[in-house]
């Protein structure tokens, strides 16, 4: 991404991404079994555990960019299809207008021909019934051919405009039909990158399996201890802004007995920020509502998600509209410090900006982990602390 990320220091990630299960296990600590198992292959050419690691990790993750560009692919795909519908619009209206000039100048074309226009005036005068009659005809012909230049300046305009949207259709139909070859072609990606994960998977024996389910039950008991950790610095810097609140307002009132918060007027900072966690429960209370739902890769719900289709859903209940991809939604707010997370912020993943959840509170976030996964909430660090790229405040 751009110059919104922030700096990260060089070090050997925790393996693994978004795996609450069996499998799961087998993407997120399989690392871990690197020290009990042989790295290079066996004499059988079967790969090592810590080959099958990295390659399953490394898929799900591709899976999982080739996931937001899939949604990127499919919201501009959208777009253009409505653009080229009001275009086609636009033209079957000038085509008929165009027809309606065009018989317009045929009725004119018509009436020279009964009134003889096209006859010198000294003979049209010679065979009038009458001369009155030659200068009522005269007349009429003279305000006939004020008209008939009007509509022949409309039918030049509505042909040249008519063409002109012609040729803009013509070409939103070939973007149209680009968009549409990027999305096959992401979804194509998607589908080949979770089945070959799968099928690395499958090859696990079921001893390998057990090893990696407790290594896995390892590894989220440190996520727990660090969102705990977590937790207790939040609940101090709580602690402290309260009592610097208090100090405050004790100063204000000149009342040097520490009782309790004075009854001075909120600030328009403290009124914001009640503005935001109005919309943040809001927000929590949907993706709760959510929990237990299947992730779908490029679904926005209601009953199923991946992982910036629900933060999107979740906020959509909360009055604010966000962008679809989690490329787009870092952007759509105000960077924070992980320690000063609130309930509703958005939390991002990876350096590649690929993974996204809402923050509940106490090192905890909402998210849809991955294919084969259901919505849950779990700790921040669920990947290592090294995973996490940026908190965002998107209200």
């Amino acid at each position: 991404m751009a110059s919104h990320r922030k700096s990260r220091t060089t070090g050997t990630r925790v393996a693994g991404i978004r795996t609450p299960a069996l499998a799961t296990a087998a993407l997120t600590s399989v690392a871990l079994l690197s020290q009990t198992a042989n790295a290079a292959p066996s004499d059988d050419g079967k790969p090592s555990l810590e080959e099958v690691e990295k390659k399953v990790d490394a898929l799900y993750r591709q899976a999982e960019s080739a996931t937001e560009k899939y949604n990127a692919a499919k919201e501009k795909t959208a777009k253009q299809r409505k653009r080229v519908d009001t275009l086609l619009d636009d033209v079957a209206e000038r085509a008929q207008k165009l027809n309606e000039a065009r018989e317009e100048l045929g009725s004119y074309a018509a009436a020279q021909y009964r009134t003889g226009t096209g006859v010198p005036d000294t003979a049209t005068f010679l065979l009038a019934d009458s001369p009155q009659d030659f200068f009522d005809r005269n007349q009429l012909m003279d305000r006939m051919t004020g008209r008939q230049k009007e509509a022949v300046d409309d039918y030049v305009t509505q042909q040249s405009e008519t063409m002109k949207k012609r040729r803009e259709a013509a070409e939103g139909l070939e973007t149209l039909t680009a968009s549409q070859n990027e999305l096959r072609t992401a979804k194509a990606t998607v589908q080949k990158k979770l089945a070959d994960a799968r099928e690395l998977l499958s090859k696990l024996t079921a001893e390998e399996k057990a090893r990696l389910a407790e290594i896995e039950r390892r590894k989220q008991e440190e996520a727990a201890r660090k969102a705990a950790e977590l937790a207790r610095q939040q609940a101090e810097q709580q602690r402290a802004q309260e009592e610097a609140r208090e100090a405050a307002a004790q100063r204000e009132s000149g009342t040097p007995d520490a009782s309790g918060p004075s009854g001075s007027t909120a600030s328009p900072s403290s009124s914001a920020g009640s503005s935001y966690t109005a919309k943040a429960e809001k927000a929590l209370s949907f993706a709760r509502a959510q929990i237990g739902k299947p992730y779908v890769w490029g679904a926005t719900g209601p009953g199923s998600y991946d992982c910036s289709g629900l933060t999107q859903a979740a906020w959509k209940a909360a009055g604010v509209t966000l962008p679809r991809t989690t490329y787009d939604q870092v952007d759509a707010g105000t960077t924070v410090p992980v320690s000063q997370a609130r309930p509703g912020d958005l939390v991002f993943f990876y350096d590649d900006v690929t993974h996204v959840g809402v923050y509940v509170g106490n090192g905890k976030m909402i998210h849809a982990p991955r294919p084969g996964t259901y919505v849950r909430e779990e700790s921040i660090y669920y990947d290592g602390e090294s995973s996490i790229h940026s908190v965002v405040r998107p209200a």
